[in-house]
């Protein structure tokens, strides 16, 4: 996928260093802009799809993830940098106008919600100004274990796992590891209280 003639020992590299487990700090710049393409042609045409191809947008998912649940659902508009490191294995709702920065391997559980407006963005910069303006960056992977929820317009920092179960309130800032089975909120991101039963919406309240 990412091999181009004369250039395979590089471009087999890059796409080493991007899909590793650990992360890395590299020169961004000298990342082949080739190697964003597909992604970009991919997520140009599923924006650009009619809700009623569902077949066709299935197809997409399917080219433009690194692994694509059957259960994976997600509305335009949708960008990412590179999808192959996207990968989702159960039910995955995605809302509108989700941005993935996968420079490095994005785990998503099943049973994921992704509400509108949610960036998780494995890519940073340098904090010193003198090597961010030559380029240089880092990248962490993200993971979502199973049945986690992430309320409208969060933002999931590099790193960082989310625990099963748990809920990211809306407008939160996730930069460190949330806990399973809680509620977390806030600028920086941290659990407020553990899901109970009580949260259990009584049946006799349901509308239908």
């Amino acid at each position: 996928m990412l091999i181009k003639e004369g250039k395979e020992g590089f471009y087999l590299e890059v796409a080493d260093i991007l899909k590793s487990p650990e992360g890395y700090a590299a020169q961004n710049r000298a990342i082949p802009p080739e190697v964003k393409e597909k992604a970009q042609r991919l997520c140009w045409e599923y924006n650009r799809s009619s809700p009623d191809q569902k077949r066709e947008r299935q197809a997409i998912l399917s080219e433009l993830l690194g692994t694509c649940h059957p259960l994976t659902f997600i509305e335009p508009a949708f960008r990412c940098d590179y999808g192959f490191n996207i990968h989702t294995y159960g039910l995955t709702v995605i809302n509108y106008n989700c941005v993935i920065l996968d420079t490095s391997p994005v785990h998503i559980g099943a049973g994921a919600f992704i509400a509108p407006g949610v960036c998780l963005s494995c890519a940073g910069h340098s904090i010193h100004p003198a090597q961010r303006s030559q380029g240089i960056g880092t990248s962490r992977p993200i993971r979502l274990e199973e049945d986690v929820w992430i309320g409208a317009n969060a933002v999931v920092c590099g790193g960082v796992t989310i625990g099963r179960g748990s809920v990211i309130g809306a407008g939160s800032v996730v930069t460190h590891d949330i806990p399973a089975g809680v509620v977390a909120a806030g600028v920086p991101c941290r659990p407020i209280r553990a899901v109970t039963e009580h949260d259990k919406i009584p049946q006799e309240q349901l509308a239908f």
